[in-house]
């Protein structure tokens, strides 16, 4: 059995079957959560968009809302006037080019203001169980440099590096799973190595304890 895999069948027994931690009613709400997530914790989107959605919800309304109201609101989530910004260019997008849904195939998710390869994968797995890549965060970019499953930085690349060793069947769910990992044990400052159920194969852990 390839490395890859069985450190996703070991994280796989160890997580619960959660899709995403970010709260969400719609696929749209689902899309402008990701994107409010960019360099910010799950925690404070949520509760950011817990006032946020109660404002607004709908492509619609995101795309005539008070540009200076919604940098307030999302503020917390930090770069706010820059994705508040994306928002408002999204929103129109949406109402204006697809009937006010949101695509559900990667080309025209890539062609919304603020969506990367990461944001569409969460999207189309997470709301249209549909699996056309696997999504890579900091997390799932620094467990994958750290567990040898890639030598790259980019992410993109790091993308393409674990779906050509990975079964697409676990594509989706070994995002999270590498999310999840992330924050308990295989965190950036202070990891667990001792602790982690993979230190065994763990190319970090190893290169440590010389």
């Amino acid at each position: 059995m390839k490395k890859i895999e069985t450190i996703n069948n070991r994280l796989n027994s160890s997580y619960p079957p959660i899709d995403t931690s970010l709260d969400y009613n719609t696929p749209f709400q689902l899309l402008i959560a990701t994107i409010l997530s960019a360099q910010c914790t799950d925690e404070v989107v949520n509760r950011t968009t817990k006032i946020l959605f109660k404002e607004y919800s709908e492509p619609e309304q995101f795309a005539n809302a008070n540009i200076a109201k919604l940098k307030k609101i999302i503020k917390p989530t930090g770069y706010y006037s820059l994705k508040a910004n994306r928002i408002k260019n999204t929103s129109k997008r949406i109402v204006r080019i697809f009937d006010s849904r949101v695509p559900d195939n990667m080309e025209d998710l890539l062609t919304l203001d603020g969506v990367g390869r990461k944001t569409a994968n969460i999207v189309l797995s997470v709301a249209f169980k549909k699996t056309e890549g696997i999504a890579v965060d900091t997390h799932v970019k620094r467990l994958s440099n750290r567990l040898g499953l890639t030598n790259n930085s980019n992410p993109e690349k790091i993308e393409i590096d674990l779906m050509n060793n990975l079964k697409k069947d676990n594509w989706d769910r070994f995002s999270i799973l590498l999310i999840l990992h992330g924050r308990k044990v295989c965190q950036a400052r202070k990891p667990d190595c001792d602790n982690c159920i993979l230190n065994d194969l763990c190319p970090y852990y190893k290169s440590i304890r010389k």
